[in-house]
């Protein structure tokens, strides 16, 4: 599965959208409603998920899931 994927499966499972409404412009917290323990939950399962570290810097820079897919990407 690749990084995008696995980011992808990650967003349907905490938020319950469908898969089909979620696109790289998407904001997390307007579109998806993700509060600061969803925000958490994505990052803890995203390290464990992609084998990653992600800073406390990193993730405040990530507003929509684009910048969520640069970060694991890089």
């Amino acid at each position: 599965m690749s990084n995008e994927d696995t980011v992808y499966n990650i967003l349907v499972k905490l938020t319950g959208k469908d898969r089909s409404d979620i696109t790289p412009e998407t904001d997390l917290t307007s579109g998806l409603g993700v509060d600061s323990p969803m925000a958490l939950q994505l990052l803890f399962e995203l390290e464990e998920a992609l084998n990653i570290e992600i800073t406390d810097e990193e993730a405040a820079s990530m507003e929509t899931v684009g910048d969520v897919l640069k970060q694991v990407n890089t």
